[in-house]
């Protein structure tokens, strides 16, 4: 009999285990949690938003400081482990900063969605913002290379990564310098714990919906 139970645990763990989706977030230090304390990071904060919704999955850190488009398209490979179901896909910050060509980096992110699907992953694209002091041109070009691929590929699209603390802006909350003030950190560039909590909180829905067409497949 004890043999029976034994075996019966280990059937229900192992069910268990099969249906939490596991999900790579590739990005840079927006993902790996610049300046933050280990917990207050978006990876741990969206971890918690998932658990506390009862969203059977593993968020995978993936993200690497300074990364860019090309840096994650590199590593792509060795991310999509056989364990990873889906991806989350959150680059071009630095892309944008360094001034560097938006052709260049739609043709890395390309390169990412291909080998995701390839490996039979699904995407969730995040998109960002591009300054305004390349120029109309150069803020329009990069932009727009995220709803792009995201059709092109079929993944999930959510169309920039702040969009929570934008929210603040549009609601009346605060202009944005007060938004910077409040919800980044010193440098002006990367989120503190509390503006990313406002972006878990926004984004947190998507990844949940990319965890359920993950459990699909």
């Amino acid at each position: 009999m004890r043999k029976v139970l034994i075996c019966f645990a280990f059937v229900l763990g192992s069910k268990a285990y099969a249906e939490e989706v596991v999900i790579a977030a590739l990005g840079d230090s927006l993902t790996q949690g610049y300046g933050l304390a280990p917990e207050e990071g978006f990876v741990p904060q969206l971890q918690s938003w998932l658990d506390a919704k009862g969203v059977e999955a593993k968020i995978v850190n993936a993200g690497v400081s300074g990364d860019t488009t090309a840096g994650g398209l590199a590593r792509v490979d060795w991310t999509l482990t056989p364990e990873v179901d889906a991806m989350i896909v959150t680059l071009g910050g630095n892309d944008m900063l360094r001034g560097l060509d938006p052709a260049q980096a739609q043709s890395n992110i390309d390169g990412i969605l291909a080998a995701a699907k390839q490996a039979e992953v699904e995407v969730l694209l995040v998109g960002m913002s591009a300054p305004g002091n390349y120029g109309a041109g150069y803020k329009t070009e990069f932009e727009a290379l995220y709803p792009t691929l995201a059709k092109q590929y079929d993944t999930l699209f959510y169309a920039d990564f702040f969009t929570g603390l934008l929210a603040e802006e549009h609601n009346g909350a605060s202009e944005r310098s007060e938004t910077i003030r409040r919800y980044f950190q010193g440098d002006g560039i990367h989120p503190n714990a509390e503006g990313v909590a406002l972006i878990v909180q926004d984004i947190g829905p998507a990844v949940a919906e990319l965890a359920a067409q993950a459990t699909q497949d």
